[in-house]
């Protein structure tokens, strides 16, 4: 469904409707232990734009799981809402059905749904139903095609080690793991898995060195606190934030030492402020521009002079 088509069929899905008339948006990403998707939020999204290009006051109910101080259901008392509108996913179960008990006095209204059992509550409480697919039938794409683009997050590579048992009372690993964890969920970014391991039967990891350098290749950033994440991401041209996870620094810091490659912390100076800053700087146009010089000369001539132990002229 097209925003155009979407934008009709919601003018139409709602009325009658009065001026002070509230919608609450309701979806699977409003209950409490329900899945949140990408689907899921999309259209919410392309929902939400249609109402407002129609001047709908409206409210979206979100999770408290997932969305920590917006709207939840238990806030969004019945009486302020003249209608409830639920969007996306199948309309099956019991926390659909316990929406029509709880929002009884307002009109209810599905769109962008799949329709799997005709005769169920949860189905037959909706007033109106305007299903992607019942019955196994499709009826139009999708409402998360027609969501508002936005300009895309960068996308960073994360590869960690929680080994290294060699540098023994001086590893920081699982510190410096717990402190990335918790820091990495903030920041508005796709993140994905780049582990520097390779195997052949297992579809998570890369099974060639060359398939590895093919997925760094297309990320924005990479965090890790792995050398080889370090190198082979600048060897590739793209900025490395690096975390050295020993002690006084070891084989981490020392090769960003040769590589002159600045955005090295030491776990002793680990903090959210300092890996903000870093994280700044790499996505920067400095950053990108400092990490395609090094992968220029990690690639050229002057690879014999790194092999010599001489610092390049990064």
């Amino acid at each position: 469904m097209t925003a155009e088509a979407l934008h009709s069929a919601l003018d139409t899905l709602l009325s009658p409707r009065t001026p002070a008339g509230k919608v609450l948006v309701t979806g699977w990403f409003s209950f409490l232990d329900g899945e949140v998707t990408a689907g899921d939020a999309l259209a919410e999204r392309a929902v939400s734009a249609a109402l407002d290009l129609l001047g709908i006051a409206h409210e979206s109910a979100w999770s408290p799981v997932f969305a920590p101080g917006a709207l939840t259901l238990e806030e969004a008392v019945p009486e302020a809402y003249e209608q409830v509108l639920f969007v996306c996913g199948p309309v099956h179960g019991p926390q659909v059905a316990g929406l029509h008990r709880r929002y009884a006095a307002c009109r209810r209204t599905a769109v962008g749904v799949s329709v799997v059992d005709e005769k169920e509550p949860a189905v037959t409480g909706f007033h109106r139903i305007l299903a992607r697919d019942r019955g196994g039938e499709g009826r139009f794409p999708d409402l998360a095609a027609a969501a508002p683009a936005q300009p895309p997050p960068p996308l960073v590579g994360v590869a960690l080690t929680h080994g290294q048992g060699e540098y023994g009372a001086l590893r920081r690993h699982d510190q410096v793991s717990d402190v990335l964890g918790a820091w990495l969920p903030t920041k508005d970014a796709a993140r994905v898995e780049a582990d520097t391991r390779l195997a052949r039967d297992d579809w998570r990891l890369c099974g060639t060195a060359d398939q590895y350098l093919a997925l760094l290749g297309r990320l924005d950033l990479v965090v890790t606190d792995r050398l080889h994440g370090m190198v082979l991401a600048l060897r590739v041209g793209v900025p490395a934030l690096v975390v050295d996870p020993v002690r006084g620094g070891a084989k981490v810091a020392a090769q960003a030492g040769l590589l002159r490659w600045p955005a090295v912390v030491p776990c002793e100076g680990l903090s959210p402020e300092v890996l903000d800053r870093w994280w700044d700087w790499c996505l920067s146009s400095a950053g990108r521009a400092a990490a395609r010089r090094r992968a220029l000369r990690l690639r050229g001539p002057d690879r014999a002079a790194a092999a010599a132990g001489r610092a390049l002229p990064f």
